[in-house]
């Protein structure tokens, strides 16, 4: 884990833990690397109670509700589909703070109108939903790595 994504981690969860609040996340393309920086941080038990990494559809829509119309009408890698799993997972942790991320990490799985290296981020708070649609260079660790640093990074600007 790069220093920035460390320190910024360990800022989320102290300052969560000081505000007595929780944080979730709904994984897809990132496969748990959120999950794991949390967790790689002694003290994160006080603010993360669990999190879902749901790569396919169905799973996306059996564990957060995820509505079959979105999946089929803007696919997994969208900004609906981000919003959605946010508004799941939150509910499903019952947490304060929510984090979700559906992409393409590549090599294959890209299209024309989501190129490899598509990834949406999205951000629920206590007073609203930030989601970010970025397009990240490199290969698939390259882009995961990518995406979950700047998952992490838009979580502490928007705490």
């Amino acid at each position: 884990m790069k220093n920035q994504t460390k320190q910024n981690t360990i800022d989320i969860i102290e300052t969560l833990k000081i505000k007595n609040q929780t944080i979730t996340f709904a994984e897809s393309c990132t496969g748990g690397r959120i999950a794991s920086a949390f967790t790689t941080i002694s003290g994160a038990s006080a603010v993360l109670n669990g999190s879902c990494v749901t790569y396919s559809n169905e799973i996306k829509s059996k564990w957060l509700g995820v509505s079959v119309e979105t999946l089929l009408n803007h696919g997994a890698v969208s900004k609906e589909c981000v919003e959605e799993m946010l508004k799941g997972i939150i509910k499903l942790a019952n947490a304060n703070y929510a984090i979700a991320v559906s992409g393409v990490a590549g090599p294959t799985g890209g299209t024309a109108e989501k190129p490899v290296g598509t990834v949406y981020i999205g951000i629920l708070n206590l007073t609203n939903i930030v989601i970010e649609k970025h397009l990240f260079k490199g290969n698939r660790e390259s882009v995961q790595e990518q995406a979950t640093n700047r998952a992490i990074a838009l979580m502490k600007k928007n705490l």
